[in-house]
């Protein structure tokens, strides 16, 4: 069985060969850890890492434009980016519509030569595609990382948004409209090029609760996610949504779009909260928590973690998936533990 092959049915619940699992290296991590280490650590875990071949070179990421030092970026909205270090997603300090007053003005951008934030070769990025179908790969692909509320938010400013929310602000309604078109044209253009996944990627949660109301999330959010995620469902692509944070009050709303895979984070949610509610009822991507026990903990509670996350959430029909996302700060023998605990546990049935 295939990496994709098994990956689909862990989707679908039909009992897969393992538990697939995703370690995600982000690269503010290859200037601040030693890269003979991660090399090593990729050589020794070839299910993690199953096409890596070290480089002859080190490596040099390159910087995606939101997360370069100290350089400014505009996206294709009008909101300007900064980062403190390199390899990290900045944040947006100046929001293209502060005051509603310039809004008759404000031009919305063409997503036939954009993604958001950034610009897009659909040509290539067919090619793209098609080289990994070609191989036997999963096609995976989606929008930009928070392409509907967090586009609003850096927008219009979180503040402002909700106030805007609150006071049920009639320019809003076409605002989301834009935006919505815009996400319309990249989801039809990815479903044209046969992708197996289309993902609707954005962080809704806070430490504890979501960023906006469930009320707020029903009438301004939710209805838009419905008419994104259609044209996906139609076709019979599966839809993958991710949010960071506490979502648990808006996940039924969130399911009721017809997510087929919710990436979700493990201790801000609870284990047992997540295995009461969701386990197979939807497939999990669950993200194994960065907060507390992989940046504080020993390496045995790691393995304890992930195994008790896998005992009550995983079955042997499927429907769990885990994946890990390395960030600077993580101690060396816990970075060990999280690759050697994932791969031991992706076998337990």
């Amino acid at each position: 069985m295939t990496p994709k092959e098994n990956m689909l049915k862990a989707i679908r619940f039909e009992s897969p060969d393992y538990i697939p699992m995703t370690f995600k290296i982000n690269d503010s991590c290859w200037h601040s850890y030693p890269q003979d280490f991660l090399f090593e650590q990729m050589e020794r875990h070839p299910l993690l890492f199953p096409d890596f071949k070290r480089p002859s070179m080190p490596h040099t990421p390159k910087y995606a434009a939101v997360a370069q030092k100290d350089v400014p970026f505009k996206d294709d909205w009008g909101c300007i980016w900064h980062t403190s270090m390199d390899g990290i997603t900045g944040t947006v300090t100046e929001h293209a519509l502060a005051s509603w007053d310039s809004f008759e003005n404000y031009q919305s951008p063409d997503p036939a030569y954009c993604m958001g934030i950034g610009p897009i070769d659909w040509t290539a990025e067919s090619m793209r595609i098609r080289n990994l179908q070609n191989q036997g790969k999963l096609a995976k692909a989606g929008l930009r990382h928070g392409h509907t509320f967090l586009q609003l938010c850096d927008i219009r400013g979180y503040e402002n948004l909700i106030f805007d929310m609150a006071d049920d602000e009639p320019e809003l309604t076409e605002l989301i409209d834009r935006i919505e078109s815009f996400n319309l044209y990249i989801i039809h253009k990815y479903l044209d090029m046969d992708v197996d996944i289309i993902t609707y990627p954005e962080d809704l949660g806070m430490q504890t609760g979501p960023m906006l109301s469930p009320a707020h999330f029903q009438k301004f959010i939710s209805p838009s996610y419905k008419r994104l995620m259609k044209p996906a469902l139609e076709k019979g692509t599966i839809v993958h949504m991710h949010s960071d944070g506490d979502i648990r009050m808006l996940l039924d709303e969130l399911l009721v779009s017809g997510v087929g895979i919710i990436n979700l984070q493990d201790l801000v949610n609870g284990i047992d909260w997540i295995a009461d509610r969701l386990a197979g009822r939807v497939c999990l991507e669950l993200d194994i928590d960065r907060q507390t026990i992989t940046s504080q903990g020993t390496p045995d509670q790691i393995h304890r973690l992930i195994q008790e996350e896998v005992q009550k959430l995983a079955s042997p029909k499927g429907g769990l998936m885990m994946i890990y996302g390395l960030y600077p700060g993580i101690p060396l023998e816990n970075v060990v533990a999280v690759m050697d605990a994932m791969e031991e546990y992706a076998a337990y049935y």
